[in-house]
């Protein structure tokens, strides 16, 4: 036999309130729990610590660009520069820039050794390298 808690069982009325205060308790943790969780994303990048200036702007850095191509022609900020004349233009097309960088465009079936030759010019210039590439598509 049923045991009736209920004084008058032949009337008895579905529960018309839900009590929402344990779904909101759920929701509030989770939240919690993503707020937290995102802030321990590490960025795969290189770490490196940037002194900070309080009066250097971003348009100070200057580029001088070196392409190099497939055949081995050399061009310096667009023109065309024969090998043996690339050191002396390189200190020309440092007059008057402050904070220049170096930038070696090679194409991606040039000879290492005239990549390393630009970079072996910089270097002797005291000059920061930076090497371009394209970004990949998967």
């Amino acid at each position: 036999m049923a045991m009736q808690f209920r004084k008058d069982s032949s009337n008895l009325k579905p529960l018309t309130l839900f009590s929402q205060s344990s779904l909101t308790d759920i929701i509030l943790l989770l939240l919690i729990f993503f707020l937290l969780t995102s802030s321990f994303v590490s960025n795969y990048g290189i770490k490196v610590n940037i002194p900070a200036a309080s009066t250097a702007s971003a348009g100070e850095t200057q580029q001088i660009t070196v392409s190099i191509t497939e055949e081995g022609r050399y061009f310096l900020d667009g023109n065309e520069i024969e090998r043996s004349g690339l050191g002396a233009e390189l200190r020309v097309a440092l007059d008057g820039k402050e904070n220049p960088i170096l930038v070696i465009r090679a194409d991606g079936d040039s000879k290492l050794e005239e990549s390393v030759y630009v970079m072996n010019l910089g270097k002797a210039l005291d000059l920061p390298l930076v090497i371009a590439a394209d970004r990949q598509s998967n």
